[in-house]
């Protein structure tokens, strides 16, 4: 796959959380499906922390300056220290998303990135900004499974007293 094809599917998920999230009430988006699970709104701020603080951040220091160390990140604590369940769910929303933009504008505007460039991870070890690309989207991939996931489980328990097992015996 060509980084031009990772940076568009970037772009176009961004269309894809937008229309994920867009229709959900704030009750919803506040609901978790077990105390120890993430709401809505907790995906969408882990989203925005990740898009601003993580990836686009990480590969441009593996772009540019890859000897240097990465800044410490901890996303299972930013839950708490940046108090996301306090935040509004449709600001979240439209921080998560002008990142989004910010980092496609970002990542159209590199010329001639060297995807080969090696970052030293102290637990991954070699990581190439080429690996940082992709899984970059791969993480994209993984939430918006999450988030649908989150309103089926969410349809599951508005529904009562039906059922929806005929959707998927």
């Amino acid at each position: 796959m060509q980084t031009s094809d990772i940076i568009q599917r970037l772009n176009y998920n961004a269309k894809i959380f937008d229309e994920i999230l867009s229709v959900i009430p704030e009750a919803q988006a506040r609901w978790k499906p077990a105390p120890d699970k993430w709401s809505m709104l907790e995906v969408v701020n882990h989203l925005y922390d990740e898009e601003r603080d993580d990836f686009r951040k990480r590969l441009d220091l593996t772009l540019h300056q890859p000897e240097t160390e990465w800044p410490p990140i901890d996303p299972p604590g930013w839950v708490m220290s940046h108090k996301y369940m306090e935040q509004n769910f449709n600001e979240s929303v439209i921080h998560f998303l002008a990142e989004r933009t910010a980092s496609i504008s970002w990542l159209r505007s590199l010329k001639s990135p060297g995807w080969e460039h090696v970052h030293n991870h102290p637990k991954f070890g070699p990581i190439k900004a080429g690996d940082l690309l992709v899984s970059w989207l791969t993480h994209d991939y993984l939430h918006i499974r999450q988030l649908v996931n989150l309103n089926v489980l969410f349809m599951q328990e508005l529904a009562q007293p039906y059922s929806t097992r005929y959707a998927s015996p």
